[in-house]
């Protein structure tokens, strides 16, 4: 299975005007997957590590899995098809009943918010990787024009106060 799926990770999430942008890839390569605000919100805030008042819904996920004794082991983005991604998660389960592995239909944005919440491992089919836009160019643009952008608002501001201040 190994040469039929390459490793990725989460490069960036970028807002657009109908939702996220997921810069997903590896040295190799980095291709984008659209997701809706919320999900690209709960990946941002996961990436950042940001702590929730409220379980939200992929938090509900994870203590299901917890409390039934199953782990996700590693999600795949398996297919492609007029621009719309597919994902398969494997969840693990090894207790009293003995071991069981369960393969879920799943949406990549979901399955991505999973598998960095439990810190696993997110591979690509080899095919779908081939397949898509290299966008890699993109988002390193996209990066240095927001590290720009960062650099010229803080560059701008003044500390108040001195010395030559007298004391009143």
């Amino acid at each position: 299975m190994q040469k039929d799926i390459v490793t990725a990770v989460i490069k960036g999430v970028m807002p657009t005007a109908n939702g996220c942008a997921v810069f997903l890839g590896n040295e190799e390569k980095t291709f984008v997957i659209y997701v809706d605000h919320f999900v690209g919100n709960a990946i941002q805030m996961t990436l950042n590590g940001v702590k929730k008042e409220r379980p939200l819904t992929h938090d509900l996920i994870g203590s299901i899995l917890l409390g039934l004794g199953a782990r996700l082991d590693y999600v795949v983005v398996n297919d492609a098809k007029d621009g719309t991604f597919f994902a398969r998660v494997f969840l693990r389960m090894d207790n009293e009943l003995g071991k069981k592995i369960v393969e879920i239909d799943a949406r990549p944005s979901d399955s991505i918010v999973l598998a960095l919440q439990q810190k696993r491992p997110i591979y690509v089919a080899r095919a779908v990787f081939d397949n898509v836009e290299d966008m890699s160019e993109i988002l390193e643009r996209v990066l240095k024009q927001q590290a720009e952008e960062t650099e010229s608002e803080g560059g701008s501001e003044e500390e108040p106060g001195g010395e030559g201040e007298e004391t009143p």
